[in-house]
């Protein structure tokens, strides 16, 4: 439960409220984290929001914050320097894609920042795997999140953006990143899904890809609750029977259909 000091070795701009920082440890290091995971950053001072992490580069611990609050705005604001207190690694990580499989990515908004580790994970890994595809959506263009990593991963993987909100010079889809499905290239009977985005968006995609003949058990969510204590002791993350910050936040769509058939619970 106590945090230990992290130093920011870098800090990138991604867009208006949204920063990434890199941390290396100022003293002992964390346990090193899975894609998927999460830690629970400290702004000394103002107090500490749980945030998943975006990059997974040896000693460095990398996390994308959007500035929506209190906490997160601290964050956003730390520089080069700065020290920030950690505690984790916590929660469940995205489940190996199934060798030779597809890999299909889903994200909205932010989402894209979890999701990052694994795809970096499948395009650098040993595993053999079929077809990458990476399906992200935002408001508006200048949402956009990794410009220079989505650049360099379209060599490897069909990587589809699309905006609600259209602005002069923008060139792509437009609507729901549900709409992307039907462009992706990947086999539904082959298929490993991975979900992150508001729980809307999740839930239409899950139940998309059911209807193509993904199986429910190989498409996983991100699920996000009130954590606070991280550990399940003080059950601000419930969500029916489960406990997000110790059972997730990752979760199959087979466990996770039930938990979010009523919007908002």
């Amino acid at each position: 439960m106590t945090p230990v000091p992290y130093r920011v070795l870098a800090r990138r701009r991604e867009s208006a409220d949204t920063v990434t920082l890199d941390l290396v440890a100022a003293g002992a290091p964390l346990r090193t984290f899975r894609p998927g995971q999460y830690a629970m950053l400290y702004a000394f001072g103002v107090g500490e929001i749980p945030l998943s992490v975006s990059g997974i580069d040896g000693p460095v611990l990398r996390h994308t914050v959007r500035a929506v609050g209190k906490v997160s705005e601290a964050l956003c604001r730390a520089g080069r320097g700065d020290l920030i207190g950690a505690r984790g690694p916590y929660g469940t990580a995205w489940r190996t894609p199934p060798s030779h499989s597809d890999v299909l990515i889903v994200s909205g908004g932010i989402g894209l920042a979890p999701l990052r580790p694994l795809i970096e994970e499948v395009l650098n890994g040993e595993a053999e795997f079929g077809t990458l595809a990476v399906l992200t959506g935002y408001r508006d263009p200048g949402e956009q999140l990794f410009l220079e990593d989505l650049s360099l991963w379209r060599a490897r993987a069909d990587v589809l953006v699309t905006v609600d909100h259209p602005e002069p010079g923008w060139s792509g889809a437009t609507g729901l990143v549900t709409g992307l499905l039907d462009a992706a290239a990947f086999r539904p009977d082959h298929c490993a899904a991975y979900l992150c985005g508001p729980e809307a968006m999740m839930r239409a995609t899950a139940r998309d890809l059911l209807r193509r003949g993904v199986a429910a058990e190989r498409v996983q969510v991100s699920l996000e609750r009130n954590m606070r204590c991280a550990t399940g002791w003080c059950g601000h993350c419930q969500l029916g029977p489960v406990l997000l910050c110790r059972d997730g936040p990752i979760l199959g769509w087979d466990r996770a259909e039930s938990l979010l058939s009523t919007p908002e619970v």
